[in-house]
């Protein structure tokens, strides 16, 4: 009996190290990629099982957030993952890493920004009727950047371009995907849904 413990020991040991070799290999392809990785590509480049994978992703996850002497994390966003700083040290990173966007754009495009990425798919007419001014500087900046890109026609007269953010928006705000985006305040869901009505008469 003794011996058939041992045995079982052995066995969970020698699969515990597995898994942490495997653990390793998936760390090392996200270091290397230094992009979002999706799990398919994932599996190609360790040569691993998608299961395994996943399993990794998970466990790896949860090894970032539980241990505070880490200043990263795993994060996933649009299918990929990829590591970030843990939120809790921009205040201290700002200066040097803060938020590439906020350096690069202007407070127009930022607000147009915000109105895309929460109304998408959204006209050009329709965003600056929310803004009241005209947006055709700030949107040429967001497409220019890779922010925001073109997903369709709207069935209207004209069928002028409809707007929708980017992965590399998600990217960049650190965002899992749209639905993770901070709630609008009543205030501005109001003045939203104002455009809308109005859009509509």
């Amino acid at each position: 009996m003794d011996r058939e413990n041992e045995q079982n020991q052995d066995q969970n040991l020698k699969m515990d190290q597995l898994l942490t070799r495997h653990m390793q290999i998936v760390e090392a392809v996200l270091y290397l990629e230094n992009e979002p990785v999706e799990i398919d590509r994932l599996a190609r480049l360790s040569s691993l099982p998608r299961k395994t994978v996943r399993e990794c992703l998970d466990l790896l996850q949860q090894h970032y957030e539980q241990e505070p002497v880490h200043g990263i994390r795993l994060l996933e966003f649009a299918g990929g993952y990829h590591f970030v700083p843990k939120d809790e040290l921009w205040d201290d990173l700002k200066d040097q890493y803060g938020k590439k966007i906020d350096r690069r754009l202007s407070r127009a495009a930022l607000e147009t920004l915000s109105i895309i990425a929460y109304s998408q798919p959204v006209t050009r007419k329709e965003i600056e009727n929310i803004r009241g001014v005209s947006s055709d500087n700030s949107l040429r900046l967001l497409l220019d950047r890779e922010y925001v890109r073109t997903v369709g026609k709207k069935d209207v007269i004209g069928h002028p371009n409809l707007y929708g953010t980017t992965k590399k928006f998600l990217q960049e705000f650190n965002l899992r995907s749209i639905s993770s985006l901070p709630k609008l305040s009543d205030v501005d869901y109001d003045r939203f849904e104002e455009e809308d009505e109005s859009d509509d008469q």
